[in-house]
């Protein structure tokens, strides 16, 4: 049985990874499967950027809106319904592709790592939720664990820490090493030079503002939303929370502090990204969807 086929397109924030996955599957006959770990959340469209209700007429979406704000969702939840959807789409004479900016799920799925979808113990992530940052590094240094300590983008990312931590009490690998890619897979990277990508985050959060971005968190919070998961979420979710708290002044000081943490956030999904040397980096500049599609005819005709 011939391995199956999956077209990975990745890249930072505002890269415009969205716009080409959309008219590459279109192209080559594909459904997309999102690979970012905020849009499998309902609501929030504008914060996460989800695609239109058009734009999925057109071409098949998965794993956007399936969670509610609050559910847990994991890696290995991701794989799995990667694993599942994959063949699926397969089977229909269809191209699966990924499209997203959530490095550690595309790695999941493109390395194929050995993970174990337990249930984690709730009264512990209230205990880890309550810690800080500097608190979750000191326990994992105290259990003997100094891992990726110098991968600055994984051990300041709290939700790593505690996941970390949870592997750990439950007697699961850290590593990665473990691997078993299920697919062969073309990776395709989307990014631009720093000035025009920062251009580009800031024209898009502009934007968002424009669609209603800060009004969908208001109605979430005068719902009763649950605040805590909501900063947990971090970058749009928080900083707009924190806005509406009264913490900046004014919706200029927001944008600014707003899109100056997007810019820190795209340089850290670059940091992860590129320690993959299996990804082709298309240049943006100089016709990309060429690119792309010179690459994707290859890979599908080997």
């Amino acid at each position: 049985m011939s391995i199956q086929k999956v077209v990975v397109i990745l890249g930072t924030n505002a890269s415009g990874k969205s716009s080409i996955g959309l008219e590459l599957a279109k192209e080559f006959n594909g459904e997309i499967i999102s690979a970012d770990s905020r849009q499998i959340y309902k609501g929030f469209d504008f914060c996460s950027g989800k695609v239109t209700k058009e734009e999925a007429l057109i071409i098949p979406h998965y794993l956007i809106d399936i969670c509610d704000i609050g559910d847990t969702f994991s890696v290995a939840d991701f794989q799995e319904h990667c694993y599942r959807i994959i063949p699926e789409i397969s089977k229909r004479g269809r191209i699966p592709f990924i499209v997203g900016g959530t490095g550690l799920y595309i790695d999941s799925v493109t390395k194929g790592y050995k993970l174990k979808n337990s249930s984690p113990d709730l009264l512990m992530r209230e205990h880890l939720e309550g810690k800080n940052v500097e608190e979750l590094q000191k326990m994992l240094i105290g259990l003997g664990i100094d891992y990726r300590k110098d991968d600055s983008s994984f051990f300041s990312n709290k939700r790593r820490l505690i996941r970390l931590i949870e592997k750990w009490n439950s007697g699961e690998s850290l590593e990665d090493e473990k691997c078993e890619p299920r697919f062969e897979t073309l990776q395709l990277g989307v990014t631009w030079p720093k000035e025009i990508l920062h251009k580009r985050i800031e024209d898009r959060l502009s934007k968002r503002i424009e669609q209603g971005m800060i009004e969908e968190v208001q109605q979430y919070i005068n719902k009763g939303g649950n605040i805590d998961f909501l900063i947990s979420l971090g970058l749009e979710y928080k900083y707009i929370y924190w806005y509406l708290s009264g913490k900046y002044r004014t919706l200029d000081e927001f944008y600014l502090e707003m899109s100056r943490a997007i810019k820190r956030f795209a340089k850290k999904q670059m940091t992860w990204f590129r320690r993959n040397n299996n990804i082709i980096w298309i240049d943006m500049e100089h016709d990309p969807l060429s690119q792309a599609n010179s690459k994707i005819e290859q890979f599908l005709s080997n």
